[in-house]
Parts: structure tokens; sequence; C-alpha cells
């Protein structure tokens, strides 16, 4: 990546919504990742975000579930015609989330399309609320009932359920199938959906150790930090990505702004 970036706190608490052209981006509950205790015991949960269609309202009544014969680009496609789910916490969470989406006057039923970034516990743990709902878990697609369908996810190629909307596989994590939620044309730009490729910001010396794939994570990282004006990470606030140009370096003087990383590496962030 060229040029300087740094990132700062979007200011805000849940919910927070950044409405947009086509899509509306919500964040309902705001993941966390806290010390409990001796040793390494951790409480956790993850980040849940509803995407809404600027066509959709409650009025406009449930959808059919797609006919035999569909393929995963038009089953994908109408299902991003109503509210979509990116991750759904953890089951302790079950009546937060229930109260988070009844805020925005959704119902479990409303929503057409679970997208799970990634199949720990804390990220999906709530997919049986929404039976009547397309899943896109990982890489796997399945309609209501158990149908699966093909459909050639690959970091080359996103899923594109709409305009300005995409699935990305950004994978590190939880090894090679996580993916991430695209939604570009907010009134903040591009805001991306990571689940755990970002822990939260500030996490450069940490995600390392809970990842399954480093190598292939600090790729996804800065492919997210390349075109992501805002992130939403699994375990903490969403972040604002700031791209600035670069200062000639003079040499011999290095780098005159210490808080700001040049070059490839990634932005560390110094509040």
């Amino acid at each position: 990546m060229s040029g300087v970036v740094r990132t700062e706190p979007l200011r805000g608490e849940p919910p927070l919504r950044v409405p947009g052209d086509a899509f509306s981006v919500v964040v309902l509950l705001q993941g966390y990742a806290e010390p409990e205790g001796v040793g390494d015991a951790v409480r956790a949960d993850g980040s849940v975000t509803l995407v809404l269609p600027q066509a959709w309202g409650p009025a406009s009544g449930h959808r059919e579930p797609p006919p035999e014969g569909y393929e995963a680009k038009t089953a994908l496609e109408e299902a991003a015609r109503g509210p979509i789910l990116v991750d759904t916490a953890g089951p302790w969470a079950r009546e937060a989330l229930l109260g988070a989406l009844a805020g925005q006057g959704v119902a479990p039923g409303d929503v057409t399309l679970v997208v799970g970034t990634h199949g720990h516990s804390d990220h999906i743990g709530n997919l049986g609320l929404f039976p009547a709902a397309a899943l896109l878990v990982s890489h796997d697609f399945c309609l209501p009932g158990g149908r699966y369908l093909p459909h050639g996810l690959a970091e080359e190629q996103p899923l594109r359920l709409g305009p300005g909307l995409e699935v990305w596989a950004t994978p590190g994590h939880g090894g090679q199938r996580d993916v991430s939620v695209v939604v570009a044309g907010t009134a903040l730009g591009t805001v991306m959906v990571v689940g755990d490729v970002f822990e939260r910001d500030g996490d450069e010396d940490s995600w390392q150790a809970l990842s399954e794939d480093p190598v292939s994570q600090e790729h996804s990282r800065k492919r997210v930090l390349a075109t992501a004006d805002v992130v939403v990470p699994g375990h903490g606030a969403p972040f604002r990505v700031i791209r600035e140009a670069s200062a000639p370096e003079t040499e011999g003087l290095g780098n005159s702004r210490p808080d700001l990383v040049i070059g490839d590496k990634e932005p560390t962030v110094h509040r």
C-alpha cells in the first residue's frame, strides 16, 4: 500500500447508523474482548451489523423464498433486497440482538440474508433466530431449508449483491474461508464489516496470536486498509481509515511523523 495511512475512532454509540445511496449500515451491537480473572480467560462477543436497502421498509412484507432452479448469483441478489445481518453475536446476546433489531423496526422474520464472517461461536451463535433467511456463513451459501448453492467466491472474485454491495473473501483469522461485507456509497464512503480481520482499532500487537493464518490475514488487512473509509471490526468500535499523500522523504531524516507508518506496513495508531 502506498502513501500514509492512519486510523481514528468513529465517534458514536450503537446503534450507529451510516446512511447510504442504495444501502445504509447500522452497527447494532459493538463487539468486545476483555480479560477476565486470572490466566488467559477472556469474555468476548462479536459485533453485529445491519445493512438496510433504501427501498426496504417494514411494510414491504415477507418475501417468498427463491424458486427451485435459482443460481447463487440470482438468489443472493434477491436475498439482498431485504435486511441483511452481518454476524449474529453469541447465543448469550440473544435478547440484546432482538432488542437492537426491534429498535430499527426489523423483526427476525424480516431478515432475508445473514452473512457470517467466520464460523466462531461469538459471531454466528444466533443463526437459529432466522430460519427464513438465506445464509452465507464463510463460503457456504444456502437457501432456507438447507439448499446449498455454489457461487465461486474467491479473493479475486467477490460476490456482488447489489449496487455498491459486495462480499469479499478475506482469509486469515479463521483460516481460508473468512468473508467481509463491503458497502460503498455511504455518507462516510466505503464501509467494510470485516469480522475478526481486525479485532479492533489499534490491534497491531495482538491479532497475530489469534490468527490461524497470519500471512493471509496480513494480506487481507492491507486490502481492507486500501479500500475502506470506515471499518467495523469484530471486537471494538468502528474506526475511520484516513489516507494521506506521502511527503517526499528527506535523506537522513527518516519519518518525521512517528504516529504514522509509511509503505507496505499497517498503520500504528498512537492516541
